[in-house]
């Protein structure tokens, strides 16, 4: 198995130009609308709105002003798949349609989903949605038809700020460490990184800098794998069996005893 690759992604450096998510459209050829959509969201610049099977990079425009807009701050955010080490969605696929190939990140083959939805409500994410015209689940793939060919993917290619920087995993740690100390150094002492260890979800091979707290960008703060509710939930079923149960029982022997008294 190959090294395993990812993206760093630094918003502090990113001025929300969108060259990533024209990249990845081009070269994965995704329509630029999925519905025809031409209104306006109203939501800043952000009219792609969210990750779905047709945005699979996502500038997240992310405001905070005083209600007199004189003092305030505005920070984008690159949002993609996040790669997970332990991927929730690969778990809970019914048809092996995902899989995680030599490079340690996480794919979709559209030939074999089903479209049963399972991955999309699995992912903590939200980065998961049906692609309306295969009907299939899709999202970023980490160009893997481009590191197949020793390509870098096309959407950290066209970074002009190298806000998205993609490589192996283990040196991407290492420079975002630097960058954070750079930004303490600095004064940021909100700099901290996301995903970038293995506490969460065996680590993001796709991880973040962020200068807020998690929710500010869209981002679980403690995101979980699906089987982790599989024991509450299977006591909280046999509890409801066993109540269940004896009040059958109980109705059972109070009929019978009517019966007998009859």
């Amino acid at each position: 198995m190959a090294e395993p690759m990812g993206f760093f992604t630094d918003p502090t450096v990113c001025i929300g130009c969108k060259a990533c998510e024209v990249a990845c459209k081009q070269w994965n050829q995704l329509p630029a609308l999925d519905d025809e959509r031409t209104t306006l969201s109203g939501d800043s610049y952000d009219n792609t709105r969210k990750l779905d099977g047709t945005h699979w990079r996502h500038v997240k425009f992310v405001e905070q002003f005083e209600e007199d807009r004189r003092d305030g701050r505005w920070t984008m955010l690159s949002d993609v798949c996040k790669h997970c080490v332990q991927a929730a969605c690969l778990e809970v696929c019914p048809t092996n349609a995902i899989i995680r190939t030599e490079f340690d990140t996480v794919v979709i083959q559209s030939d074999t989903c089903n479209g049963c939805k399972a991955c999309i409500g699995a992912c903590p994410f939200g980065v998961i949605d049906i692609n309306p015209v295969s009907n299939t689940a899709q999202k970023c793939t980490l160009c893997y038809d481009r590191l197949q060919a020793g390509m870098e993917p096309a959407c950290s290619q066209a970074c002009p700020t190298d806000s998205i920087v993609f490589g192996p995993v283990r040196e991407l740690r290492e420079r975002a460490a630097r960058r954070v100390d750079q930004l303490h150094a600095a004064g940021e002492q909100r700099a901290v990184l996301y995903g970038a260890d293995e506490q969460m979800l065996g680590g993001l091979n796709a991880f973040f800098l962020l200068v807020d707290k998690p929710e500010v960008y869209g981002l679980p703060p403690d995101p979980k794998m699906p089987s982790r509710n599989l024991a509450p939930g299977a006591w909280a079923t046999v509890l409801g069996a066993l109540v269940v149960g004896l009040v059958s029982l109980f109705n059972f022997r109070e009929r019978r005893g009517d019966d007998e008294g009859a």
